[in-house]
């Protein structure tokens, strides 16, 4: 019978004064006590909208139900039968618009907590469990895949096809796996141990991951073919940088955010061990209102800044980052200069960032993307600062394109894919996650990632 509190089982997290200066994980996780209480709030709908939410199609109410039992690890095998991250997600989605914003009980109250308890099966499981279940059997001559790309939607590609019995090998172009999960995403919020975990789960069960393999240089995608691939997976990401287009950007102590979080997390500017170069600013300003921006500000306030601003040219409404992630910068002490946008970045004499000039907003009416238009008031103010992150987008890297004929992409730079959301205009060339959509979510990649694992294995059973 399901328990009828009404409010999520709250999940412990560290202290914001203690958290704002160092990297460790933010939240605590459930205990099994907890997990089972959350667990026990799920009415198991018949119709189950919930799962329509989960851009990979994790059985929801299944594995709670297995949770609210105490059988954690048939819980865990419950999820990972569709998610190969379980891990992951349970702490980076976006459940609140996805798998939680569909929850019934969120109509009189507040959604089961899905995300919180796919984390605590996923963790249970990595402290309990040394073993990889139903390790599928790979035939020597069985079709061997090539994707590029060791990000969300890769992993979740390479964990689908390795499950469907194919020999999978994964080209990455950095040195260590993971692609945004490993540069991009601090380890305040998903530490990299469990990224390796998760990773280590799928090479177990026969993925091959060949590091330092930057396609498009080493090696093309038609020279995948000829070396004997059958198909080939893109999920390259999206690592060029959008930047503002305004005077002063080449000053010294200008980051682009995909820069910056790489020197802090892969690069591990925040470990005193690490001689990583990053100007640790004590007055940093952020543009922008994604989680991107968001993650930005944190890292930075924890490398010792003792002022960081996010500017955002509309109000924190309109801000794209999830609710968590900006309430958890205000509490650690991030200040939001909303309704702000920078017109000129001001450098000293020797050519460092020194200050940022914008311009105050308004919002008049809705544009094409649903939110109020910003518009200039004709005030301006001047912020002073010692370094500046844009958080302003990405899109995809030309290198495959430029070096992939019969590869259609669109002005964006983004692969233009057919009606399955996967299909390229190269036959035998799939392609998902932020090299088609740009800059989304952990979850839609590896939403993609699975669907192409699905139309390679149906390419592949015609031909």
């Amino acid at each position: 019978m399901a328990n009828m509190q009404k409010e999520k089982v709250k999940m412990k997290e560290l202290d914001p004064s203690y958290r704002a200066r160092c990297f460790e994980e933010v939240a605590c996780g459930y205990t099994e006590e907890e997990a089972i209480l959350e667990a026990q709030r799920c009415l198991n709908c018949k119709n189950r909208p919930c799962v329509s939410g989960c851009p990979v199609g994790v059985k929801i109410p299944d594995f709670i139900k297995k949770v609210a039992d105490g059988d954690f690890e048939g819980a865990y095998n419950v999820i990972t039968s569709t998610n190969a991250l379980p891990a992951v997600c349970g702490r980076v989605c976006p459940q609140e618009s996805q798998c939680e914003g569909k929850c019934v009980r969120a109509i009189k109250g507040e959604s089961v907590a899905i995300g919180r308890l796919e984390r605590f099966c996923a963790d249970y499981h990595m402290q309990h469990s040394n073993t990889v279940s139903d390790i599928p059997s790979l035939m020597d001559n069985a079709p061997h895949i090539a994707i590029i790309g060791s990000g969300p939607s890769g992993l979740s590609c390479a964990g689908a096809l390795v499950d469907k019995g194919y020999r999978v090998t994964i080209y990455e172009a950095f040195h260590v796996a993971g692609g945004v999960l490993e540069y991009g995403i601090p380890e305040f919020r998903l530490p990299k141990s469990i990224v390796k975990k998760e990773i280590e789960t799928l090479k177990r069960k026969g993925v091959k991951i060949e590091l330092n393999s930057v396609v498009g240089r080493i090696i093309t995608v038609d020279e995948l073919f000829e070396q004997g691939y059958s198909a080939v997976f893109i999920g390259s990401g999206a690592g060029l940088p959008s930047f503002l287009g305004i005077p002063g950007e080449s000053a010294c102590g200008v980051y682009s955010a995909n820069e910056y979080l790489t020197r802090v997390n892969l690069m591990r500017a925040y470990k005193d061990e690490y001689d990583t170069p990053i100007i640790k600013a004590k007055n940093i300003a952020v543009v922008g209102g994604g989680n991107v921006a968001m993650d930005a500000a944190r890292c930075a306030m924890r490398l010792g800044a003792d002022n960081v601003y996010v500017i955002y040219r509309r109000s924190e409404e309109e801000m794209p980052a999830r609710r968590e992630e900006i309430h958890h910068a205000k509490e650690e002490g991030i200040t939001f200069r909303l309704l702000t946008n920078p017109s000129k970045i001001l450098s000293d004499e020797n050519g460092f960032v020194c200050g940022v000039e914008c311009d105050v907003m308004s919002l008049g009416d809705p544009d094409a993307s649903g939110r109020r238009r910003p518009e200039p008031t004709g005030e301006k103010t001047v912020i002073d600062i010692d370094a500046i992150i844009i958080a302003v987008g990405t899109t995809p890297n030309p290198l495959i394109r430029t070096t992939t004929p019969g590869l259609e992409t669109n002005r964006k730079g983004c692969i233009v894919v057919g009606e399955d959301g996967v299909s390229t205009s190269k036959a035998g060339v799939y392609a998902g996650g932020d090299a088609v959509t740009g800059a989304a979510t952990v979850i839609l990649a590896m939403g993609a990632g699975k669907n192409a694992a699905e139309a390679i294995d149906e390419y592949l059973k015609k031909n």
